[in-house]
């Protein structure tokens, strides 16, 4: 071949690329702008997603993850952290992002179960032997009692711990709305520090040792658990349903060009791949055949959800807004 043709290929290849730059070798990159204590699960779902998207794609790409506090990275995603997808434990987090300009107003259509692939709700963590004998919510207002969750002004898992004392209060009150607020503020009056987020309440219950009982998520208290024998999970009567959203975030996908790998990113965690994933790392999952495979797993438990409550614009008016009633009890602490 003439050397003048092969410089004309050649050019040509080089403006096609240019045209289309998915067609370049370079790797794929996601970021997966998650809650606190997803660390270890995501740590599993993303090779396998990776090594799902090879096959499927002959290409490779490059996960990396942020975790924090779900409400605070929202808003690190809201003041420019260039996040692909969002997977966050309360949908008020997500929702603060359509206001944004940053996800479609029907993200929660776009997946199944309202874009939310599993979910998990509050659970106690106790010493060895239980030695305060603590078993439902009731003794978290025992005086002698401190209590550590993350703060529910920055953390989805501090906000529903907040929430499930409050709906627990509401029913043993016959719905008395001063006795539950009441109940609420006796608990908070007794937790002796506030992380920011999930983990960081993990760190200060088990490693720094402090306080009787530490409330997360039943998939933490579980994961926790694996690492440490000096404590046990206590199941109370009741507790409140958190249903853990995800969406693309469509004006960084659609500015990335990762739409389609970020998509496929979260229709993974619906697929049986990723739903088993879930399930064993103690996050109860839509997939009933997964679910009964795991089910010595999961006990039974009565869970009420955030529509008893009135629904999220409802709890937030009430509770979570500047000078709310979550505000009003932090007062009253100090």
């Amino acid at each position: 071949m003439k050397r003048s043709a092969v410089l004309v290929i050649l050019c040509a290849i080089s403006a096609c690329l240019a045209a289309h730059p998915t067609m370049a070798t370079e790797k794929t990159e996601l970021l997966n702008v998650s809650y606190d204590v997803s660390r270890e699960l995501f740590a599993q779902i993303n090779p396998a997603f990776q090594a799902q998207w090879r096959a499927k794609t002959g290409q490779d790409i490059e996960i990396r993850q942020s975790h924090a506090g779900s409400s605070a990275q929202a808003r690190s995603v809201a003041e420019g952290l260039q996040a692909d997808v969002v997977t966050l434990n309360q949908a008020t987090d997500v929702e603060f992002l359509v206001k944004k300009g940053l996800v479609a107003a029907a993200w929660s259509k776009r997946l199944p179960n309202d874009a939310a692939p599993y979910y998990s709700f509050p659970v106690f963590l106790v010493r060895a032997g239980n030695p305060k004998h603590i078993k439902d919510w009731d003794d978290l207002a025992r005086p002698d009692v401190q209590a550590i969750f993350p703060n529910p002004k920055t953390s989805g898992n501090g906000r529903y711990t907040y929430l499930g004392a409050y709906s627990y209060a509401l029913k043993s009150s016959n719905r008395d709305d001063a006795k539950a607020r009441a109940f609420v503020g006796a608990v908070l009056a007794h937790v002796p520090v506030f992380d920011t987020g999930g983990r960081g309440a993990t760190t200060t219950f088990v490693e720094r040792q402090i306080g009787d009982v530490l409330i997360t998520f039943e998939s933490e208290a579980h994961g926790i658990r694996q690492h440490y024998a000096n404590v046990q999970p206590v199941y109370p009567s009741t507790s409140l349903r958190a249903d853990f959203p995800v969406s693309v975030v469509d004006k960084i996908v659609d500015k990335r060009g990762t739409r389609a790998a970020a998509t496929a990113y979260l229709e993974f965690l619906y697929s049986d791949a990723g739903q088993e994933i879930l399930a064993k790392n103690f996050n109860r999952v839509r997939s009933q055949a997964v679910l009964a495979r795991h089910r010595d797993t999961f006990p039974d438990i009565k869970l009420s959800s955030i529509d008893d409550l009135g629904g999220w614009d409802a709890v937030t008016k009430t509770h979570f807004a500047e000078g709310g009633v979550l505000d009003q009890l932090l007062a009253a602490k100090h």
